[in-house]
């Protein structure tokens, strides 16, 4: 696909473009190793060439504070998996979040909660009740490589409770709240927490859920639970299960301790995250301290140009690493702003929290940018964004149309990033930056350390065309092992069952002419109708244009030796799929894809089954209509959604 200069949706002047970090630091890194780097594409090309050299820049431009008594950089083995970065250094992570030297006043953490109420943490109370909760864990001998986890909203608590347990070498791990007792339990019950953090409960769509019934059932359930801290949000509850604690009962003995920070190894383990689970048990990604930290440094700095000050906000849960990659905003100075609840209940919920807060960079997902649009929202005419520096969007891929609604009725001169990576990786591989032009349906560039390519089915590197996504460098976030997993077999059949020693990240994907980068959906949810391979996002951006359509799901179904594409709508209320509505998709996607991936089926749905985290369960629709089963249903937001598909598949064989 070959984008031209009719793409370009906006181009930073020449005075933001000097004014950037990345342009700081490619200078510097030019002086420094003696070599001409005159644009991104040349740095680019360096920091994927001279990893060692890279990343070192990192460490000293971005300010990661630690023990550093070597210039080693990388392991003697530095293929993939088992490449051992800095393996001389020894930081924390939480002593990096809190060193920012800004006034103890300044605001670190605003939070904002769904039926409007408002809290602040100034950086002296951040640092103040982090280290109260560093010294409680210590009193229960928590230490270095214990577990600690949050069944949590996203409070100023969750935030609080993690740097407490990272600072003293603890391992974080935590799930949304919206998660049930099968999915909690299919996680934490893998990694055994000493300690859980809970809240009595949290508000969505105007409702109000407890949790502490479900988090009574998991300390009766695992036995490694020796302590049960318990943050009042919602109110209402009168007592506690044993070996619990309120919140402030938790702190208020330690409150007035001096931070304690436990440096250890660049590779000890910090973060446990999950995947998505509806297809076995979660796998558990180890994440290392170190790794994380430096990767969201780079991420934050050079790609986002987040500064001190700046006001950071993603829309996320506990449960999802955008959450951690949020978070890690703390360690480059940025206040960050949280927000617990629906993100379109009122409808303008985050645009009258943007207004209102002077955010500077906004992340959402992909489908609110779209359900905005589809609402009729205008920001740019109702509300004040002038601050808005930065529009990120990821968990899909985002539609051409969507760049048009970001540019037209959002605003029109901020750098819109379409983001793309993963929990496995707790970063990107590709993202934006803000000396790029942005083009139109385009990730602006592939991450700078990030030795990303897209091979075609002979493993050639190829340009221009679909193919995977792999990466054929090893990057320090990339998981240190799977929990549980001794012989790494887990891990090697994740990522290098394919290509040996390359990642590749089963994604459909196309590195552009201009260096950027395309997601075409997952590679295992690629359609290929007579051969003929297309990415589910390339007809998901068709089919949505359709002003009565508010969702879909596509799956290719084996028919007669073949492929079948069959297409599931969710419509707009009060709207149902009619005989012409399938006319005229079937007609659209002929005109603009291939009579190939004409939908042989077209059924309207109640609902379309996510993920917690938002992402559409294509294979677990695929199995159900091939008439197997879906291992974990609980992993579901929604899984009711399901109930749709099985009477489907039911018809199907008594047909």
């Amino acid at each position: 696909m070959s984008l031209g200069a009719q793409d370009i949706l906006w181009q930073p002047d020449s005075d933001r473009v000097a004014a950037a970090q990345v342009t700081g630091f490619r200078r510097q890194m030019a002086t420094r190793f003696g070599v001409a780097l005159d644009d991104y594409e040349a740095l680019y090309d360096w920091s994927v060439a001279h990893p060692e050299k890279f990343w070192s820049g990192v460490w000293d431009f971005c300010g990661v504070v630690g023990d550093r008594p070597s210039e080693t950089v990388l392991g003697e083995d530095d293929g993939m998996p088992g490449a051992r970065w800095f393996p001389d250094a020894r930081v924390n992570f939480a002593e990096n979040l809190l060193a920012a030297r800004l006034p103890d006043e300044k605001e670190a953490l605003v939070f904002q909660g769904e039926v409007g109420e408002t809290r602040r943490l100034s950086w002296g109370e951040l640092r103040r009740q982090a280290a109260a909760v560093a010294a409680a864990l210590r009193a229960e001998g928590i230490g270095p490589g214990d577990r600690v986890a949050g069944f949590l909203p996203n409070i100023p608590e969750a935030v609080v409770a993690m740097l407490g347990a990272a600072s003293v070498g603890a391992v974080w791990s935590s799930c949304s709240p919206d998660f049930g007792i099968e999915g909690v339990r299919d996680r934490f019950g893998q990694i055994q927490p000493r300690v859980l953090f809970t809240a009595d409960g949290y508000r969505y769509g105007g409702k109000q859920i407890e949790s502490l019934t479900t988090a009574r059932m998991l300390q009766s359930e695992l036995p490694s639970i020796e302590r049960l801290v318990v943050v009042p949000f919602v109110g209402g509850a009168e007592s506690l299960p044993l070996r619990s604690s309120w919140w402030e009962d938790f702190l208020n003995p330690h409150l007035g301790c001096a931070p304690e920070y436990t440096r250890l190894p660049f590779d000890h383990p910090l973060y446990i995250m999950f995947s998505s689970g509806t297809t076995g048990l979660p796998k558990c990604m180890v994440h290392s301290a170190g790794g994380t930290l430096i990767q969201h440094l780079k991420e934050h700095q050079l790609h986002c140009d987040l500064r001190p000050g700046d006001r950071l906000f993603y829309f996320t849960t506990c449960g999802w690493m955008m959450w951690n990659w949020l978070v890690s905003g703390l360690a480059s100075g940025a206040t960050v702003m949280l927000y617990d609840g629906h993100p379109l209940r009122p409808q303008t919920a985050v645009w009258d929290y943007a207004a209102a807060e002077k955010f500077t960079i906004l992340g959402t997902s992909a489908r609110w940018l779209a359900a905005c649009e589809k609402a009729g929202l205008k920001p740019l005419e109702s509300h004040d964004l002038s601050a808005l520096r930065s529009v990120l969007s990821t968990g899909s891929p985002l539609s051409p149309e969507s760049f048009d609604y970001v540019y037209r009725d959002v605003h029109p001169d901020v750098q819109l990033s379409s983001i793309s990576g993963g929990t496995d990786i707790i970063s990107c591989f590709a993202l934006g930056s803000p000396v790029l032009p942005v083009r139109r349906g385009e990730l602006q560039c592939r991450g700078l350390g990030m030795a990303v390519a897209v091979w075609d089915e002979n493993g050639q590197p190829v340009t221009g065309e679909k193919g995977e996504l792999v990466c054929t460098r090893s990057a320090p976030s990339m998981p240190t092992s799977f929990w549980n997993d001794p012989d790494g077999s887990r891990y090697h059949s994740a990522y290098f069952d394919r290509y040996a020693g390359i990642w590749c990240h089963g994604d459909f994907a196309e590195v552009t002419a201009s260096g950027g980068l395309i997601i075409h959906g997952r590679s295992d949810a690629v359609l290929n109708p007579g051969g003929v391979r297309i990415g589910t996002a390339e007809i998901y951006r068709v089919v949505e244009q359709f002003a009565d359509i508010q969702e879909s799901l596509l799956v290719g179904l084996q028919r007669d030796g073949d492929v079948v594409i069959a297409l599931f709508v969710q419509m707009q209320p009060g709207r149902t799929l009619t005989p012409e509505l399938v006319v005229d998709i079937g007609k659209r996607i002929r005109q603009e894809k291939t009579p190939r991936h004409v939908p042989g089926l077209v059924r309207q749905v109640p609902d379309i089954p996510r993920t917690i985290s938002g992402k559409i369960v294509e294979l677990a629709v695929r199995n159900i209509l091939h008439g197997r089963a879906v291992e974990n249903e609980d992993a579901l937001a929604n899984p009711e959604a399901l109930e749709a598909f099985r009477a489907l598949a039911q018809e199907w064989q008594n047909d």
